[in-house]
């Protein structure tokens, strides 16, 4: 029963990482479609992650209030909602209308998640995890792709729904295998959880929100301009691979996340991240 939840729960991930590598890849067509300049990829993300910024910061006290697994359910159900929107909609403005539960619905899964397995399994679990969402991430704009190559970018976005509907419906009929661990999460929610201003006082959290920032400032950059770049400066490349294009820095990924589980009970987290960072200046 465990190792089924623990299957729902990276399946879940997978759910999270679908949405977030679309916009990048389909933009060039969107752009064309709609008939506005590039740059306006970049307001629409910002919705987006102006979204997921106020989902973080909600996401304790609904942890506190609900289950883990309705946040996930609504959470699924929210993005389903935002990917329906997109693949509908004929006018620019109205992606900014659906990035709203576009954004919303994704950052409560991961924020919910984490919590979930940081509380009831081991690190290695937690790297497993985030390998996952790699997983989401490349098949998405591979769906894109294959949209473009048979119908239009609406239809990557309908058919991306389709199957994030199909994650929501396994969740849903899965809801009774979270009974594994209701008795540990009700002994850790006993505790007392400490505050953003408590937070920052802890040795080593600033640099790391640092960090942080430093990391998915690049990352939110090449996800979102490496398929517009392609298009720009490649004209005899087709738009369907370059669509594609977006699954390769997902693959990347899900690859060091992959052997980050599987050598993170040999290294301390020092060692990890500063791998990471170095792999990541080369």
């Amino acid at each position: 029963m465990g190792s089924l939840l623990l299957a729902v729960i990276y399946l879940a991930f997978i759910s999270l990482g679908l949405p977030d590598s679309l916009l990048g890849s389909g933009w060039p067509a969107m752009q064309s479609s709609l008939n506005v300049p590039s740059s306006y990829a970049g307001y629409i993300s910002m919705t987006i992650s102006l979204m997921t910024v106020v989902s973080s910061l909600f996401s304790p006290h609904l942890i506190k209030k609900m289950a883990v697994k309705w946040i996930v359910i609504i959470s699924i159900a929210l993005t389903v909602c935002g990917l329906l929107g997109f693949s509908s909609v004929n006018q620019y403005w109205q992606l900014l209308v659906w990035a709203i539960p576009y954004g919303l619905g994704a950052e409560s899964i991961d924020a919910a998640l984490n919590y979930y397995v940081a509380s009831n399994y081991s690190p290695r679990v937690m790297n497993f995890l985030h390998c996952f969402y790699g997983v989401g991430a490349i098949i998405s704009p591979n769906i894109m792709a294959f949209a473009l190559l048979k119908a239009n970018w609406h239809a990557g976005y309908l058919w991306t729904a389709i199957l994030q509907g199909f994650i929501l419906f396994v969740c849903i009929i899965s809801l009774p295998l979270w009974k594994v661990n209701e008795k540990a999460n009700v002994d850790s929610e006993t505790s007392e959880s400490v505050g953003i201003m408590s937070s920052l006082k802890v040795p080593g959290v600033i640099f790391t929100l640092f960090t942080f920032f430093s990391y998915y400032a690049g990352e939110a950059t090449y996800f979102l301009w490496t398929s517009s770049y392609f298009a720009g400066t490649k004209g005899n490349i087709n738009s369907e691979l370059i669509a594609s294009f977006g699954s390769l820095l997902f693959g990347g990924l899900m690859l060091g996340r992959l052997i980050a589980g599987f050598i993170s009970h040999r290294l301390s987290d020092k060692k990890l991240i500063r791998i990471g960072l170095i792999t990541e200046a080369i």
